[in-house]
């Protein structure tokens, strides 16, 4: 097993869940991913000490907005057994649980966001495979190579 720290974006909507919301509260459960191959990304891929961009969509201006860490293991999401929930799963059990999360940690504000915009002009340094920019990729938890990091990193600077 690779004990090489992985790099992921996450996407929140800021009226849901914003940067600003997680430095103020430090270390939050990411619930209510309802996408198979997201939740395998968290329940699979993701480990202590990962790096996270913290991406705003569903906003004026989509983009990255801070860097937070992977805090958890993964771990079932306790949304999925609350009736109450909009992320109830009546198919889930506690014994048989549907769903995963992460918790995430804050670990600071960009200076200046990085908007989508900005993000596809650098589409073909990014790559095809960077699901962000790919026409019809909806999900909420994408793998980010480490190349990837560093460049999206290096565009706080330039927006």
């Amino acid at each position: 097993m690779s004990t090489r720290k992985r790099h992921w974006l996450m996407k929140s909507e800021p009226e849901d869940f914003s940067i600003d919301d997680l430095a103020r509260v430090g270390t939050e459960p990411w619930t209510g991913v309802r996408n198979y191959q997201a939740r395998n990304f968290m329940r699979d891929g993701m480990r202590i000490g990962d790096g996270v961009l913290f991406y705003h969509s569903n906003t004026d201006v989509p983009g990255i907005y801070g860097i937070a860490e992977v805090a958890s293991t993964a771990y079932p999401d306790p949304s999925q057994f609350k009736k109450s929930s909009k992320y109830f799963d009546e198919k889930a059990t506690q014994e048989t649980p549907r769903w995963f999360l992460v918790d995430v940690r804050f670990a600071r504000k960009l200076d200046a966001p990085v908007p989508l915009s900005l993000i596809r002009e650098h589409a073909s340094e990014l790559g095809e495979e960077f699901a962000l920019i790919r026409k019809g990729a909806r999900l909420s938890v994408l793998p980010v190579t480490a190349a990837q990091w560093k460049l999206l990193l290096s565009l706080e600077t330039k927006s």
